[in-house]
């Protein structure tokens, strides 16, 4: 099959709610998508804050760490909302945890358009032949 580019798949469970969790799931989603690869976030338990409406704006700085925000700042980091919408743009998949979604008794409209709602065995259904997989 000379010419076909056989896309790498990166999986990615996101069950971390921080500012600087956030960084990490959506700075390794975008290079991965912008390198051609296929991208799916499972967003579970604290790491659904990372997409929905509200918390996403307000992500808790770690603990003493306060000082990075200068840092972000001085170095235009995007936003975390800027950084959802490129990884949309480049058609990462938002996976948002069903049962993390039950017992914390939130429904698809507090989060992100756009995202799926489904339970471990959608992302495992991606991530089942996925070369990298990742968890923060």
């Amino acid at each position: 099959m000379e010419g076909h580019i056989i896309s790498k798949k990166v999986a990615i469970i996101a069950s971390n709610g921080g500012l600087f969790d956030a960084y990490k799931v959506f700075n390794i989603a975008t290079a991965a998508a912008a390198t051609d690869q296929e991208v799916a976030i499972f967003f579970t338990f604290e790491g659904l804050n990372l997409i929905h409406k509200v918390a996403n704006q307000q992500l808790p700085m770690p603990e003493g760490k306060e000082h990075f925000a200068e840092g972000f700042a001085r170095a235009n980091a995007p936003s975390i909302p800027e950084l959802l919408s490129m990884a949309q743009e480049m058609d990462v998949k938002f996976i948002g945890c069903q049962m993390t979604m039950d017992v914390m008794g939130l429904e698809k409209e507090a989060f992100i358009d756009g995202i799926e709602v489904g339970g471990a065995v959608t992302f495992l259904e991606f991530a089942k032949d996925a070369d990298v997989t990742l968890t923060f």
